[in-house]
Order: C-alpha cells, then sequence, then structure tokens
C-alpha cells in the first residue's frame, strides 16, 4: 500500500536562510512576514538583467509551463539522437526532492532539501554555475516514509520567484539575488492536517494574486490524515503576491496534490483547483465559487494529483485510483457532464497517476495506470474518451509536448522522444542517459518530473541528478532577441 499511494506525488516538492554565492547568511525570521504595501512596491519595480546568450526560444516560469498545459512552442528539435542521447550541457547533482525547475532570464531554479535545510538553488540556466542559494529549516517527515524533500516546483514573476515547501512554508524572493521579501507558515495560520506526503500542490499566479490550494482544518482536528478531518473554508485561499496579505478564501475542500490552473472561457476568467474530493470552478479574481464536481474514489488512501486540462469550454480531469476521468463544458456558471467513467466499472479511458496528460489537436495523451507493472502510454479521444492506442511495457510516464513530438520520460530514467498522433504509437527515439566519466545512468528511478524545455535545453531529473540536455541546436548569433 505505501508503494502505490506514495508514487501519485506530484511532479510533477520555520525559519528562513539566503546565501548569495560567497556571501554569509542572513539571521532567520522567526514568524510569519508580511510586507506593508508601500515596501512591496518598491520590490514591484526592480529589472532584471537578462542573462541569456541563446536568444531563441521561451521561459518557463512555471509548473508545466506558461500555460500550465506542459507544451512548448519551440521549433526545430532534434529527432535523431545519437547513440548517446542529445548533447549533455552539463548535469548537477540534486538533493532530496521530486520536483523539476522552472526557468527565467537565463536562471533556472531547483527547489530541493540537503539534511535539515531546504533551499532554493538559482543557477545559470545555460551553465548551471550557482547564482545564488536561498534556505531554511524543515522538520518535515513523511508519514509513509517517503521522499522528505519538496514537491512543488518554484514559480517565477518578473523580479519575484514563490516557493512552497512541503511543510506549508510560503515564501517569497527576490529573483536577482534571493532576498528575502515575505513567508507564511499556511500550516500554522490555517490548521493544515498533514497530507499523505505533506504539501504538493504549486500556487499559481493570476494578476497581482497567488492562489493556492491550501485546505485547512478547525482547531483540534486530527494532526494526520483520516476520515474525520474536515475542512474550514480555505481550500482555495488568495494572497497579494506583492506583500503576501490574504485577500479571500474559499470552499471547505481539502488539499490535493492537482495545481491550480487558469483559463478564459467565453470572455470570462476562471480557476480551476482539483481539490481533495473532487474539482471547484470559480472566480479566481473574487473567489466567488461557481461550482463543485465531486470525483473522488472511495478509499481513505486516495487522493487527486493530476493538473485539470482546459481546452476550449472544457475541463478533464484524470484520477487512477478509482472513478478514473471525466470531460466537462463549461455552461455560465455551471458544468455538464460530456463523458465520464464513472458507469464503466472496467476498462477505463484514462486513469493518470500523478502525471498530467496532455491535450493536443483533439485527442488526450498521458499514461494510465495506478502500479508500474499495469502502466499504459495512452492516446484517447477527447469528445468521448475513446481509446485509440495503448502502449504497455514503458512504467509510468511524463510527457511535455514540442513540435509535433512528445518527450517521454519514464520513471525508470527511459527518455523517449514520440511521434504525436492519435494513429498509432510511434517512436522516434530512445536513450537511457549515462554519465561520459562512470558510465551510470544518470536519471535513475523514480524519476517522476515532467521534463521541460527552454530557449533549446531541454531539463530532466530521476532521483539524483539534473541534466540540461540540448534539443534544440543553439542559432547563429544575429537572430532576434528572445521573448
Amino acid at each position: 500500500m505505501r508503494r502505490s499511494i506514495g508514487l501519485l506525488l506530484l511532479i510533477l516538492a520555520g525559519g528562513c536562510q539566503q546565501q548569495a554565492v560567497g556571501e554569509p547568511r542572513q539571521s532567520p525570521p522567526t514568524a510569519d512576514s508580511v510586507l506593508p504595501a508601500h515596501q512591496a512596491v518598491e520590490y514591484s519595480q526592480i529589472e532584471v538583467p537578462d542573462l541569456r546568450t541563446r536568444r531563441t526560444g521561451s521561459d518557463w516560469p512555471d509548473f508545466l509551463g506558461p500555460h500550465r498545459d506542459s507544451k512548448s512552442t519551440e521549433t526545430g528539435i532534434l529527432t535523431r539522437w545519437p547513440e548517446a542521447g542529445p548533447r549533455i550541457v552539463w548535469t548537477r547533482r540534486l538533493g532530496t526532492s521530486y520536483g523539476i525547475g522552472t526557468t527565467s532570464l537565463g536562471r533556472y531554479f531547483q527547489f530541493d532539501r540537503e539534511g535539515d535545510n531546504v533551499r532554493l538553488d538559482c543557477l545559470n540556466a545555460e551553465t548551471g554555475e550557482e547564482l545564488w542559494r536561498f534556505e531554511f529549516p524543515t522538520e518535515y517527515l513523511d508519514l509513509l516514509g517517503y521522499n522528505n524533500g519538496p514537491r512543488c516546483s518554484p514559480i517565477v514573476d518578473g523580479d519575484r520567484v514563490y516557493i512552497f515547501g512541503s511543510d506549508g512554508m510560503l515564501h517569497a524572493l527576490r529573483v536577482t539575488d534571493g532576498k528575502h521579501l515575505w513567508m507564511i507558515d499556511t500550516a500554522q495560520k490555517y490548521g493544515t492536517v498533514q497530507n499523505f506526503f505533506g504539501v504538493g500542490s504549486t500556487p499559481i499566479i493570476e494578476g497581482d494574486l497567488l492562489i493556492a490550494n491550501i485546505g485547512g482544518s478547525p482547531p483540534n482536528s486530527p494532526q494526520t490524515y483520516s476520515g474525520r478531518v474536515q475542512g474550514n473554508g480555505t481550500g482555495i485561499v488568495a494572497f497579494n503576491k506583492f506583500t503576501g496579505e490574504e485577500k479571500y478564501r474559499l470552499t471547505d475542500e481539502l488539499a490535493s496534490y492537482a495545481c491550480p490552473v487558469m483559463a478564459t472561457i467565453e470572455g470570462r476568467r476562471w480557476g480551476f483547483v482539483f481539490a481533495r474530493g473532487g474539482l471547484v470552478g470559480f472566480d479566481p479574481q473574487t473567489g466567488k465559487k461557481r461550482f463543485f464536481f465531486p470525483w473522488r474514489a472511495d478509499l481513505l488512501e486516495s487522493v487527486n494529483a493530476a493538473t485539470p486540462i482546459v481546452f476550449d469550454n472544457h475541463v478533464f480531469i484524470t484520477e487512477t485510483y478509482g472513478p478514473g476521468s471525466a470531460l466537462l463544458k463549461i455552461e455560465g456558471d455551471d458544468y455538464q457532464v460530456v463523458w465520464s467513467d464513472e458507469e464503466r466499472r472496467r476498462n477505463k479511458s484514462l486513469q493518470c497517476h500523478w502525471n498530467t496528460p496532455i491535450y493536443h489537436e483533439g485527442y488526450i495523451y498521458g499514461s494510465s495506470g495506478r502500479h508500474t507493472g499495469n502502466a499504459e502510454l495512452r492516446c484517447i479521444d477527447a469528445r468521448d474518451g475513446s481509446v485509440k492506442w495503448s502502449e504497455r511495457g514503458l512504467t509510468r510516464c511524463s510527457l511535455m509536448y514540442v513540435d509535433g513530438y512528445f518527450v517521454c520520460l519514464a520513471e525508470n530514467g527511459v527518455l523517449r522522444l514520440i511521434r504525436a498522433t492519435p494513429e498509432k504509437y510511434d517512436p522516434v527515439a530512445e536513450v537511457e542517459l549515462k554519465d561520459p566519466e562512470t558510465g551510470r545512468p544518470l536519471l535513475r528511478y523514480p524519476a517522476w518530473a515532467a521534463p521541460i524545455l527552454s530557449h533549446g535545453l531541454l531539463y530532466v531529473r530521476g532521483d539524483t541528478h539534473l541534466v540540461c540536455l540540448e534539443l534544440i541546436p543553439a542559432k547563429q548569433a544575429g537572430t532576434p532577441p528572445a521573448q
């Protein structure tokens, strides 16, 4: 049971210390520190120098990319890989964690843990050189004996980067030097009962708001997950991203491992959180709840971990412990169920565990299956959930779409390039990355984080190493600057 529950972790991560390279650490604050508004203005006006030399492509500043759909707009990828795979640009040994990093203006941010400190490393995205480091102590201990590091990815927004630790510590830092701006102990402030694997839902930026799946509970609640834990109206909390001040809260739903997504549907902004018990649709500016769609297995030891997919006026959700998948159509402030797996006792359309599937040209692609042995990479028709093709034997996988292909990272560390077509499973290239000096595999189980791509550089991670590969050759000098 421990292994089957633990493998759903989102890929998908007190006081504080900040250390620029070669500079002394600062004394840690001892409580929540929310900035006065006049100080926040100063921080919002800092210009961030651009460190990039690769002049085409785009940044990847958020979990699953700029639109949280795990899709890149870059083109020109290498489809014929040498035996050793795409060129390794740099590698880095990681601390304890599960998540992948983010990039912005030539910086790569990685969130992990070393000993009793959680740390955010800011690296040069093209060389791996460390620029600065921020650390804070943690006492987080996984209840089921799994990884004690962060689950969430850093979020970069202009001159600020935000991190959300597995113990519920939410921090805002300055991108240029790691200066600490504000922090909130969300577990203490909102009474969050430790979920199966701590906090694992990466917050999202919406305008001037930072919106997080908090899932707090009333005082005197059980201190660990159980059927008796109830919500206290802080299932979703929005903060002023400049100051940390709370702006609104809604829903009694408890936290999940799926991340919030925002979308514009028929001219209106929507927020969607696939919470512990189902999908919450809300107005992200006011915090008004528009609907709740219940969707969770009856098992206590079950969670929702795949981030919702939004396309046109539809929202797709999937889980692996029971109900499977459902497609909703948004109509006004409500929804209609287009199709769902609920009535199908067997042969579910798609049952994604921690991995978020990808919508592309009318079809949805994702790894279906709760366990390593029964996992199948699948393509389903988004209109009705019918399975177009299914491939077994790959173990559980995470996908990233680019230039007509999927970069597919299996949990056993095998990296594949697959043509994005509903016709058949069409593999193009495959490699098990090896350390050039030792010949040992660089990506070891569990490789659960989806690959990311920024300015032609592909970043992938396994249990112990981060690897940066050149998937798109650098353009010649004189090419227009990157946007």
